[in-house]
């Protein structure tokens, strides 16, 4: 059985967040796409549109010096949803660090995606480390 042509795309785009190639991640968003992040932090809240989005995600390398990264652990999907899960690995300049799995629940709409949760499987420790 192949994987369905949204999980591909997905970790097509987990693989351009890795390489740092947050513009090319452009095309896999709608352009009113939407990314929630639960929590009690600073980067938490709505991202609303693209250039949002990948502001959001400049903004998770810049207070990590450049150290946040993710390692996809598996991703399934169909027309309308996409899960992915990840480990999120990164470290604040003061010594904080973190290692947590998060999972993105993703609606789709023509193969984009349009509403993301992101949502932390530890979210203490995924907001101990943000705050600060």
């Amino acid at each position: 059985m192949s994987e369905h042509q949204n999980a591909t795309r997905a970790r097509e785009g987990f693989e351009r967040f890795v390489q740092g190639d947050l513009p090319a991640l452009l095309d896999l968003f709608a352009d009113d796409a939407v990314w929630h992040v639960p929590g009690s932090m600073a980067l938490s809240g709505s991202h609303h549109g693209r250039e949002s989005i990948v502001a959001f995600l400049r903004e998770t390398a810049a207070l990590t010096g450049g150290t946040y990264r993710v390692e996809l652990l598996w991703t399934v999907a169909d027309d309308d949803h996409l899960v992915a899960v990840y480990r999120a690995l990164g470290a604040r300049p003061d010594g904080r660090e973190l290692d947590v799995e998060q999972a993105l629940l993703v609606e789709l709409e023509e193969g984009r995606w349009k509403v993301v949760r992101a949502q932390p499987l530890d979210q203490a420790a995924f907001d101990r480390f943000w705050n600060g």
